[in-house]
This record gives structure tokens, sequence and C-alpha cells, in this order.
């Protein structure tokens, strides 16, 4: 999601006095809604517009909220998509259904618009700290790197590293298949503007690979050049 913009909210529900009414409260809110009246147009208007968040309702004629749910969840690319529910059914059943698919907050009809409001801001909120909490882990293969803990594990084991090694590893994971010179790993890894040093390089990369054990090769030597992050093809694994 992008602070700098207003967030985009796709709205699926039948009833168009709702849709008019939501459109109304969310552009007055600061949001950015495209709303549609057609159940069946739901899944291509997410993939049009790239909602930030997605309210749904339940009971909608031909295909429900819950299905779109379920197609929207078995998408890789979609799945992050926090949605809320808005239904007319409140029955505590019901509600165990929806939260069952993955939804983030489930609403019940009629509603009060400024309720509304506050669960979206609150469900983006959620939505953005997930996502700043995801990008503090760097995975490749079978490795994570861990920035706040400045840890690293391999197929689940947690090795240990020294500070720059670890700076070393990240920076090498940050840039899959692109090929760093010794040169820039000494700028970039140890702050030094010469090319006198560049046995350091060598020397940690060394120390590295055998601390990574079955993800050694990972670290591919370019001869003449530098170092960079390739996948180990399935049969070297």
């Amino acid at each position: 999601m992008n602070t700098e913009e207003a967030a985009r909210i796709l709205v699926v529900d039948d009833e168009k006095d709702t849709t008019d009414l939501l459109t109304y409260k969310l552009e007055s809110a600061g949001f950015l809604p495209c709303v549609t009246n057609i159940p069946q147009k739901a899944m291509s208007l997410v993939r049009e517009f790239r909602p930030d968040l997605i309210l749904l309702d339940v009971m909608m004629p031909e295909l429900n909220g819950l299905q779109i749910c379920h197609t929207l969840k078995a998408d890789r690319e979609l799945r992050n998509i926090p949605v809320i529910l808005l239904t007319a059914r409140g029955e505590p059943e019901d509600r165990i259904k929806g939260l069952e698919t993955g939804v983030d907050d489930y609403v019940p009809k009629p509603f009060d618009t400024r309720e509304l409001i506050l669960r979206i801001r609150a469900v983006l909120k959620r939505a953005k700290d997930a996502k700043k909490s995801n990008n503090r882990q760097i995975e490749f293969g079978k490795l994570i790197a861990d920035k706040d803990l400045h840890q690293v594990s391999v197929d689940g084991e947690i090795i240990m590293l020294t500070l720059t090694e670890f700076k070393l590893l990240q920076l090498l994971m940050e840039n899959p298949s692109q090929v760093l010179s010794r040169e820039t790993l000494l700028s970039r890894v140890w702050n030094y503007e010469s090319d006198t040093e560049t046995r350091t390089v060598d020397t940690h990369v060394r120390r590295l690979r055998e601390k990574l054990g079955s993800c050694s090769g990972m670290i591919e030597t370019v001869r003449g050049v530098g170092y960079r992050m390739i996948e180990i093809p399935e049969g070297e694994k």
C-alpha cells in the first residue's frame, strides 16, 4: 500500500443504494472507491483496480461473497488483500464461516458508516504493519535472513554469523542474480573506497560458504568480477 496515495477500496454489493452510500462515505473519508453491483465482475476488478482493501457483501445472487473470497484467497498474487465482509446475516455460525475463509473483519448490516470507516482504517493499519514486518525478512530458497535479529536460518536451522558476514549475505540476497563486484561489496559492506583490500571480500565469502552448508553453492563466484546469489539447480541440492 502506498502511504502517499489514498487507499483504494473495492466495494462488491448487489444493492445499488448501498454502493452509492459507500461511494460517498468512502470518498468523504479520503479513500478512492471502486464499486460494482455485479458479483461476477469482482475478480476481474480486483486484478484491474488492485485495491488495498475489499468490502464484500455475502448475500448476492448467483455468486456469493464467500465464494468470491475463496477464489481470492486461493490466488497467490491476491490472497493478502484484506477483506471485510458485509452481510445481513448475523448468526454466529455465519460469522465463523466468514472468518474461516480468511477475511479480516465482519460487519453485519445495517451498519453505521462511521464505525465501518473506523474498521476499514484499523484493517488497513494491520495490513500495513504486517507488510512492514514481512519486509524485515528476506527469503531465498532455503535461506531466510531476519534483518531485525541479524539472524539467518538454513532449512529452519539457525546459523551463527558475524555482523559483517550477515551484511554481506543480506546484500547478496537483496540483489539475486546480480553480479556484485568486490569493489562494490567493499564499499557497501565495509565502507572502503579503495580496491586494495579485495582479498577481504574473498576471505569473508569463503567463511560464509562454510557456514551456509547445503546452501553454500548459492553464492557463485564470477571470475574476475565478484559474486552473485543464485538458485541451486534441483539436481545439486
